[in-house]
């Protein structure tokens, strides 16, 4: 920076006077000092250009390192196969996808070698109780046991689950907000577990499935939901649900094998209240899910717009066009009801739970079945509580022998069905470049043998491995 001579601004007679001159000097060298001063600031290499890093301060992290995971198939989780294929990950993200022809693997880069596996998308869970381990439907734990108790189940139970290669859950209903506080656990990286869709507590009407029934009316029980009647009251439980953390709504339309007293088709819930909890899920961004196994309850749940019908047993032909045409999805839960039937006198189920879904066990195959023949867009759920957890690949198994779906039909309604009911697609369901990695692998090829499935080698959740090589 240059300063024009202080000389040359100054009047003549000030500047021809001894004493002014000096002045004038000793003006002119502060000013001149402070100029260099100003310009040495101004391209000091001390001093970073705008976005740089600045002297001193932490460096950027370095980028993630690529992970190259080889396999002998992919089954992408659309209906789609590759052989021989190479996926790429870097960070949580998966940044390419295809055959060993297609894609190079990077220099420097991680490789997992799978070969004699096949390779799939982390499978979805749309209706789990990890906050539970009873059999008898929650009564006992309702009376007995405080959120607590469910918070160390759910805890034990979301590991389980991602060890099976769940690496999302849909919630079913917990008291306490338990599962909300589970899944925000899980994403701070407090503890192992898949991703959680929470529901806080299912919505339920005074006797019904959702309420503790069959105990002296002298005594004041907790049901194992939230139990409301009347439209504004089931309005205001939303409102209340969404506001303490849910991600979706979950209510109870009909009756149900392990509740006292009820017919499982017996609708618990009027055309206004399920008009109030739907429309106001809906105002405030979420979805709804609706336990309803049969009848007029099933039926009033999927006209007043619910995202899915939970169970769905003896789902009517009128039911099955009118979800087909709304794209209504069916979860069947086909295990915990299978097992019931089969195992629940040993398990320690109520008896009247035993009578009620052997009575309905055949038929139940039947309606199932004819709803996936019909079209009606079907996502894989457990119901897991009990010893369900960490067995839910059983329900693959289930799926090909009651539906009579295909296996790589089983595994999409496991996957990209799945993520489409969550409403998470974009980033889940299937492998694709840009989604997360969310990544399972099975020895052999699922496609010859469902059950296969059922026995991970390896999990992989948002580019994390939690089973097989580099696991934790």
């Amino acid at each position: 920076m240059r300063l024009p001579a202080l000389r040359a601004v100054l009047p003549a007679p000030l500047a021809a006077a001894p004493a002014a001159a000096r002045l004038a000097a000793r003006l002119a060298a502060r000013l001149a000092a402070r100029a260099a001063a100003l310009t040495a600031a101004l391209v000091s290499p001390t001093i970073a250009p705008l976005g740089a890093q600045a002297a001193g301060a932490p460096a950027a992290a370095a980028p993630a390192r690529v992970t190259a995971i080889r396999a002998d198939r992919l089954i992408v989780g659309d209906g789609t196969q590759l052989l021989d294929p190479v996926v790429l990950v870097q960070g949580e993200r998966i940044t390419a996808v295809g055959t060993a022809a297609q894609v190079a693997v990077p220099r420097g880069a991680a490789v997992i070698d799978l070969r004699g596996h096949t390779l799939l998308p982390g499978f979805i869970d749309a209706h789990t109780h990890l906050t539970s381990i009873d059999n008898d439907g929650g009564d006992l734990a309702a009376l007995r046991e405080t959120p607590a108790h469910g918070a160390i189940y759910a805890t034990v139970n979301a590991e389980r689950t991602l060890r099976a290669g769940f690496t999302t859950v849909r919630e079913a209903g917990s008291l306490g907000y338990v599962d909300v506080a589970v899944r925000d656990a899980i994403t701070r990286g407090l503890i192992p577990g898949p991703r959680i869709h929470a529901s806080g507590p299912a919505l339920g009407t005074t006797g019904g499935h959702a309420d503790v029934n069959g105990w002296s009316p002298f005594l004041q029980l907790p049901g194992t939901g939230a139990i409301v009647d009347g439209a504004d009251a089931f309005r205001r439980q939303v409102r209340l649900n969404v506001k303490y953390g849910a991600d979706q709504i979950k209510i109870v339309a009909t009756g149900g094998v392990l509740s006292v007293g009820d017919a499982i088709g017996a609708p618990q819930m009027t055309a206004e209240e399920l008009a109030a909890a739907v429309s106001e899920a809906a105002r405030l961004g979420r979805r709804v899910m609706a336990h309803a196994h049969a009848g007029d309850g099933l039926l009033a749940a999927v006209r007043a717009g619910v995202a899915s019908i939970e169970h769905g047993s003896l789902v009517s032909d009128e039911a099955i066009a009118e979800m087909k045409q709304r794209g209504t999805y069916l979860v069947p839960t086909l295990i915990i009801l299978e097992e019931i039937v089969r195992d629940g006198a040993a398990k320690g189920v109520p008896p009247y739970a035993v009578a009620k879904a052997t009575a309905i066990a055949a038929e139940r195959r039947v309606r199932l079945r004819a709803a996936f023949q019909a079209g009606v867009p079907f996502a894989l759920g457990t119901d897991a509580t009990s010893d369900i957890h960490g067995r839910n690949g059983e329900e693959f198994r289930y799926m090909v022998e009651i539906l009579g779906a295909t296996p790589m039909e089983a595994i999409t309604i496991g996957t990209r069905n799945g993520a489409r009911l969550l409403g998470v697609d974009r980033d889940l369901g299937t492998v694709a470049t840009g989604k997360l990695a969310d990544l399972v692998a099975v020895p052999g090829n699922p496609l010859e043998d469902i059950t296969r499935l059922q026995r991970p080698a390896f999990v992989m959740k948002g580019g994390a491995v939690f089973v097989g090589p580099g696991g934790r």
